[in-house]
C-alpha cells in the first residue's frame, strides 16, 4: 500500500535517522485526553501532534468546527518535530484512522511525498508487544518548504457550484454516519440534514478491529463511484472525511478532492440549502 503501513514494517525502521513519527491521539470529547496518553507512553521517539493546536486554525463564523491551520504555522510545526521534505513520515492515532489521515492529508496538501499512517494505531501496536515509552524527544530543528497541492483541496465556493449548478462529473461524498447523512439526528451542528446532492460513505465502515479494510473490500465500498470520477469528499468538521480519501486515493482515484470546512461550514451560510428527511 502507498498510504498505509504495518506495525511489521515500522517496528524493521524504529530508530532510522530520516524517520519521524508523529502521535496524533486525541478524543474530541476530552481534547486533553490524545496529549495526555502520550505523556504517559508513545511510539519511540514519536512526537505529539494535535488536533486542535497543530492540525486546525481558530473556529471563527465560516470554515467549520476544524478549520484548515495556518500554513506557515503548521510548517513551522513540522520543523520544530524535525520534519524536512526529504524525511518519512508516519502518523498514528489510537487506531481510529481519522486523526492520522488528517495529518496525512494536511502533509499531501502541502506536497510531501513520504508520508504514512500506521494501519492499527497505538492500540495494535502496544497489544502486539511493541515498544513504547514515556521519553519526550528533542527533534533538532529541521528546515521544511511548502509546496502546496491545491488540487488536494475543494473549497466553499466550488461546492457552492456544483450545487446551485450541477456537474454530472462529480460526486459529492458524505462520510458522517448514516443518521446524520438522513438528517435524523445532528448532535454537533446547528442544522441537520447533508449538503444536496451527496451520496453517503460512512467513513468507519471502512475499518474493522481498528485497521484498515483490504483494498478488494475498500473498492466494494465505493463501487458505484467510477475513477474517472470528480470526487469532493466531507463529513462534519473535514477529520472523519480523511480517511475515506486516504483510501479513495489507494484505490487510484485521481480527480479527488476534501472539503476541509465540509458540513459545518456549509451550514454556516444561512441562505445554503439543505437535504434530509
Amino acid at each position: 500500500m502507498k498510504n498505509i503501513v504495518d506495525k511489521e514494517w515500522l517496528k524493521s525502521r524504529l530508530g532510522s535517522p530520516n524517520l519521524v513519527l508523529l502521535d496524533c491521539r486525541f478524543s474530541l470529547a476530552n481534547p486533553r485526553a490524545g496529549e495526555e496518553a502520550y505523556q504517559l507512553s508513545h511510539l519511540p521517539g514519536a512526537v505529539y501532534c494535535h488536533l486542535e493546536k497543530d492540525l486546525s486554525g481558530p473556529v471563527v463564523k465560516h470554515g467549520g468546527r476544524h478549520p484548515l491551520p495556518n500554513l506557515q504555522s503548521l510548517s513551522a510545526f513540522l520543523e520544530s518535530a524535525g520534519i524536512s521534505n526529504q524525511t518519512v513520515v508516519v502518523a498514528y492515532d489510537n487506531g481510529e484512522g481519522a486523526f492520522a489521515a488528517r495529518l496525512w492529508w494536511l502533509m499531501k496538501y502541502l506536497g510531501h511525498e513520504e508520508v504514512f499512517v500506521l494501519n492499527g494505531g497505538y492500540k495494535n501496536w502496544e497489544q502486539s508487544g511493541y515498544p513504547v515509552d514515556a521519553n519526550i524527544p528533542e527533534p533538532a530543528k529541521a528546515t521544511y518548504e511548502i509546496r502546496l497541492q491545491p488540487e488536494r483541496m475543494a473549497i466553499y465556493e466550488e461546492v457552492k457550484g456544483i450545487v446551485e449548478e450541477g456537474t454530472q462529473n462529480t460526486i459529492l461524498i458524505d462520510s458522517r454516519e448514516p443518521k446524520r447523512y438522513l438528517g435524523i439526528e445532528e448532535p454537533i451542528d446547528k442544522v441537520a440534514g447533508r449538503i444536496p446532492g451527496a451520496i453517503n460513505k460512512f467513513w468507519n465502515d471502512g475499518f474493522e478491529n481498528g485497521q484498515f479494510k483490504s483494498l478488494s473490500e475498500q473498492l466494494l465500498r465505493f463501487s458505484e463511484v467510477g475513477k474517472d470520477t470528480s470526487v469532493i469528499v466531507y463529513c462534519g468538521s473535514g477529520v472523519t472525511a480523511a480517511p475515506n480519501y486516504l483510501v479513495l486515493d489507494e484505490l487510484g482515484f485521481n480527480n479527488l478532492k476534501l472539503y476541509v470546512g465540509s458540513y459545518s461550514d456549509w451550514v454556516s451560510y444561512e441562505d445554503n440549502k439543505i437535504e434530509g428527511i
